[in-house]
């Protein structure tokens, strides 16, 4: 089983992917713990350029080194962890780069599905998890941060776009995604979580 855990920075998605993972581990799962970018030695590289590289970085620059990422990633972490049974939660993966590069930077969304597809070799989640609050609220968890990074200082214009491509993927494939309302009480997002995924997840492995 192969989740993602999609949101805007601040939406929570990181301390859900921690939550799920101490459930399922505790309920017998084996399960693997990773992250786009950077689950890979490759991927921590091109994950500091991403985020922290000081001088221009253009918008087909960064959407290759993104593609770049996630295909080593899939060959080194995610399909060799599904091969060998275990249930993969990834804090982000092909839909961040719909929603950013597409929704956010204006890229041909068209090409950014197929240019996905082909990075992964067409494997997709089983589930995703989509944590959605307003744009204002999570702008100001995130930039609250001391480690706020390159993405986290675009403008609220430039998150409107990303969160409304995110719902429109979210209405586009409704038996993938669960959307959770991100501004609930932390405990009440994990209860729904756990009501939402499938039972095989849910139940001890």
């Amino acid at each position: 089983m192969f989740i993602t855990f999609e949101g805007i920075d601040g939406s929570g998605k990181s301390t859900q992917l921690e939550f799920l993972a101490k459930e399922l581990h505790a309920r017998g799962h084996s399960v693997i713990k990773t992250r786009d970018p950077g689950g890979t030695e490759i991927g921590q590289e091109l994950r500091q350029i991403l985020l922290h590289h000081p001088g221009f970085v253009s918008q087909r620059c960064e959407l290759f080194l993104y593609l770049a990422d996630r295909s080593q990633h899939v060959d080194e972490v995610i399909l060799p962890a599904l091969e060998a049974g275990k249930i993969v939660l990834c804090d982000r993966y092909i839909d961040s780069t719909v929603a950013y590069q597409g929704g956010g930077r204006g890229l041909p969304i068209d090409e950014i599905h197929r240019m996905n597809t082909l990075a992964t070799n067409g494997l997709k989640p089983d589930k995703t998890i989509l944590l959605d609050a307003p744009v204002e609220m999570l702008l100001d968890r995130a930039k609250s941060r001391s480690d706020a990074d390159r993405l986290e200082q675009e403008t609220i214009q430039f998150y409107q776009q990303v969160r409304m491509q995110y719902l429109a993927l979210a209405q586009a494939e409704p038996n993938r995604f669960i959307v959770l309302d991100a501004t609930q009480p932390i405990s009440e997002i994990q209860k729904q979580l756990l009501q939402a995924l499938p039972e095989e997840v849910v139940t001890l492995g």
